[in-house]
């Protein structure tokens, strides 16, 4: 079921943005769209990309925060051409751990680039799961080194079982707003990836 949805999220965002390349309706270029995409995947993705980031909170940093609820989090950023297109298609895997709850939980659907609004020039990757369930924003640090991601609603499943029984929402807490995600190898995130075609690609990467 949840592959459904985000097909149909997937067939709705191709077909608005079908021969557009990366320009979109708020008016961001191809060429700073080129730019972000550089950055993000540490090089033009080409035909298929993919940027992984993670994050694992220590002891210290929880007690700082004693509101969180995330005690780990990845996200796998991926960028791909299919045969049958011409245009960039971008999405995202998320996983995370809660701070006081067992199991793991995934996340995942479309991305766009869009303006930042509250900045009104930085470029982001709006991230969203399809039926209005939420989403993320991502951005990367000035270094690149790291992707900050901004969260206010994501609905999730626990890993490993039925969707109808394992799904959760993360929402926007005092300590849950904002989350900043070391790069990575995209091999740490290879437990975000369940086609075998696609891990075998990641590898690769």
């Amino acid at each position: 079921m949840k592959s459904l949805w985000i097909s149909t999220l997937a067939a709705i965002v191709v077909a608005a943005s079908a021969g557009a390349g990366h320009t979109r309706d708020d008016g961001i270029d191809k060429a700073r769209a080129d730019a972000f995409d550089a950055r993000m995947f540490a090089r033009p993705p080409g035909n298929k990309a993919y940027a992984c980031f993670v994050r694992r909170y220590d002891a210290g940093h929880l007690a700082q925060h004693p509101k969180q609820k995330v005690s780990a989090i990845k996200l796998l950023v991926s960028a791909e051409i299919p045969p049958d297109q011409e245009t960039t298609n971008y999405s995202f895997r998320l996983g995370f751990k809660y701070r006081h709850r067992p199991g793991d939980f995934d996340s995942s659907g479309d991305c766009g680039h869009v303006v930042a609004e509250d900045t009104g020039k930085e470029i982001r990757l709006g991230c969203g799961v399809d039926c209005d369930r939420g989403g993320i924003d991502v951005a990367l640090s000035k270094d690149d080194k790291s992707a900050i991601i901004r969260l206010e609603r994501i609905t999730v499943w626990q890993r490993n079982k039925p969707d109808d029984e394992g799904t959760d929402a993360l929402n926007t807490g005092a300590d849950d707003k904002m989350f900043r995600l070391d790069r990575a190898d995209a091999g740490e995130c290879a437990e975000l990836v369940t086609d075998r075609k696609e891990l075998a690609a990641l590898h690769h990467k």
